[in-house]
């Protein structure tokens, strides 16, 4: 756990954009582009760069802090902007992957630069598809269930892999600007 501060990325930005994440994917998921995918499957791996870099950063306590507060705001808004059985199968889910992404990157956070967060995001999204899939349309022709899954977990392991370039960005211009000063009351 790193604590250093920046505007790159702070507390307050991992806050909006778990909500933001969770809330966009939860739409974009009702929106095909064919028969095996759906748009949110290019959204929703962001809330595991999240997760990950607020885990290197600030810790894994203060990262479920962050999925807590996502998961509180997503849920009101996304009873609002999507299906109640969307943003039931989506919440539950996400609790489920964020906090299984948090467990496997911390063990894994001595490991090289890569490794934690592919393997967490990676395990996290698997855990995330099967549990959405068959929460969302569990009253749906199986057929159509796996293989939007299976399109739906392709398209996350490749956009993991791609966030890993953004991830140590992130991380190599968090650790070379000067720790934040402290508030004075």
């Amino acid at each position: 756990m790193l604590k250093k501060s920046s505007w790159l990325f702070s507390i307050p930005n991992a806050y909006l954009a778990m909500v933001w994440v969770v809330v966009l994917s939860n739409i974009l998921v009702m929106y095909p582009i064919n028969d095996w995918l759906t748009w949110g499957a290019f959204s929703y791996p962001l809330s595991f760069l999240v997760n990950e870099l607020t885990n290197r950063l600030y810790g894994p306590q203060q990262a479920r802090k962050v999925v807590y507060l996502g998961f509180i705001f997503a849920a009101i808004l996304s009873s609002y902007l999507s299906t109640p059985q969307i943003a039931f199968a989506s919440l539950s889910s996400f609790l489920i992957s964020q906090l299984l992404d948090i467990s496997i990157f911390n063990r894994l956070r001595k490991a090289a630069w890569w490794y934690g967060p592919l393997v967490a995001s990676v395990s996290a999204s698997l855990v995330d598809t099967a549990a959405f899939w068959f929460l969302a349309f569990w009253n749906e022709e199986i057929s159509m269930i796996l293989k939007l899954a299976c399109g739906d977990f392709a398209v996350k392991c490749l956009m993991d892999i791609a966030f890993l370039l953004p991830f140590r960005l992130i991380m190599i211009r968090s650790l070379s600007l000067p720790a934040a000063s402290p508030i004075r009351t």
